[in-house]
């Protein structure tokens, strides 16, 4: 049987850096440069999609680690591709080597994991840690 998750499988993902994907837009920075944040949520981006053909029936992945460096600053109205590597695959563990590109510069690189999650038991878990609905009292 063919591995579902072969090292190499990669997922790219673009986007254009928009006011609203900027650090001061967002809040994580002063200046207006594609943030952080942003760039991170790319790169995750991208290992979704490097999966998402590969998941079976009633399975998802979530992400469990990220580990990054932002190398280069991005203005406005460039654009940014992230691309997600599989690199190791350790039981339910996906470890991807991401990268982010603006066209000129590597503007971030590093790590990602991912887990292999039953969707059905995953929710369960999550309802179960919901808080009671709050109810207001009777007026008397």
């Amino acid at each position: 049987m063919p591995d579902p998750f072969p090292i190499g499988l990669t997922g790219e993902t673009i986007t254009q850096v928009s006011r609203e994907l900027t650090a001061r837009h967002l809040g994580s920075g002063a200046v207006a440069v594609f943030a952080t944040p942003e760039m991170v949520r790319l790169m995750e981006r991208a290992a979704v999609r490097a999966l998402a053909d590969h998941l079976a029936p009633g399975q998802q992945s979530v992400g469990t680690l990220v580990n990054v460096r932002h190398l280069a600053a991005t203005p406005e109205g460039a654009t940014v591709t992230a691309r997600a590597e599989l690199i190791a695959v350790d039981g339910r563990r996906l470890t991807f080597r991401v990268t982010a590109h603006d066209g000129i510069d590597t503007i971030g690189e590093g790590t990602h994991e991912r887990a292999l999650i039953d969707l059905a038991r995953f929710e369960a878990k999550v309802a179960a840690k919901q808080p009671p609905p709050h109810t207001t009292p009777a007026a008397g």
